[in-house]
């Protein structure tokens, strides 16, 4: 069987679990959307082009202030730089002579999600279990969004808001595996929590905006610990 579709349906089924997530998380943002007053399409629309929950609630409220295209277009940019340090990476988990056509369509449905089980990959990474990760995660997404544009408003309040924690459970349950086999990558993740809840609270770290914290926390632990722990080739590729 060819390789690249036994990669594709690995993809599809590790997706699924994100897929369902997606559908909760973005159910409520479509009640916002719909509220917010975007028609059914629209909301639809918005999450088939936009991959990214803290962009799309940071944008619907620059709608409801009727913000310019500018203080969007600006808005989108700090808070989704993160990816591009996300396709980086991916970047270098990728075969030398990957074509160039595939890095983009990557680079076109990174979300932190799909990011987290494509980097975490042993040895080289085929572009097709990303693609089916993006399968069958992204589509979860746009249902979530249409489900809470249409029906949003029928449900009470109480599992709406069991809802809206959902993304951040499944996150959780991405990163725990590996940190329990791997002390440093546990080590790592208590450090990033600790300098994150101090960027939180702490005065002028707290006025940072959420997309440069994520960058510049990205950058500071990485970099850190890229040249305490460097990983060998040898190692890398076995991983």
């Amino acid at each position: 069987m060819d390789s690249s579709f036994v990669n594709w349906k690995q993809g599809v089924k590790d997706g699924i679990p994100i897929c369902l997530g997606y559908i909760a998380v973005s159910f409520t943002f479509g009640i916002l959307a719909s509220n917010a007053g975007l028609t059914t399409s629209q909301g639809t629309l918005m999450s088939a082009t936009n991959y990214t929950s803290a962009g799309q609630f940071a944008a619907l409220g620059l709608i409801v202030a009727t913000a310019t295209y500018f203080e969007l277009a600006i808005t989108q940019l700090v808070i989704n730089l993160r990816y591009c340090l996300m396709s980086c990476a991916l970047s270098q988990k990728l075969a030398a002579g990957t074509p160039l056509y595939h890095r983009f369509i990557m680079s076109a449905g990174v979300t932190d999600e799909v990011f987290a089980l494509s980097v975490s990959v042993r040895g080289k990474l085929n572009p097709f279990y990303t693609y089916g990760l993006m399968t069958a995660a992204l589509p979860g997404w746009v249902l979530g969004t249409l489900l809470g544009l249409v029906l949003g408003n029928v449900l009470p309040s109480r599992p709406l808001s069991a809802l809206s924690v959902a993304l951040f459970g499944m996150f959780i349950a991405i990163i725990i595996p590996p940190a329990r086999q791997n002390k440093l990558l546990m080590g790592l993740i208590i450090l990033s929590m600790i300098i994150s809840s101090l960027f939180a609270v702490l005065p002028f770290l707290s006025d940072i905006s959420s997309g440069i914290k994520i960058i510049i926390l990205t950058i500071l632990i990485a970099g850190v610990a890229a040249v305490l722990f460097p990983v060998s080739e040898e190692v890398e590729d076995e991983r």
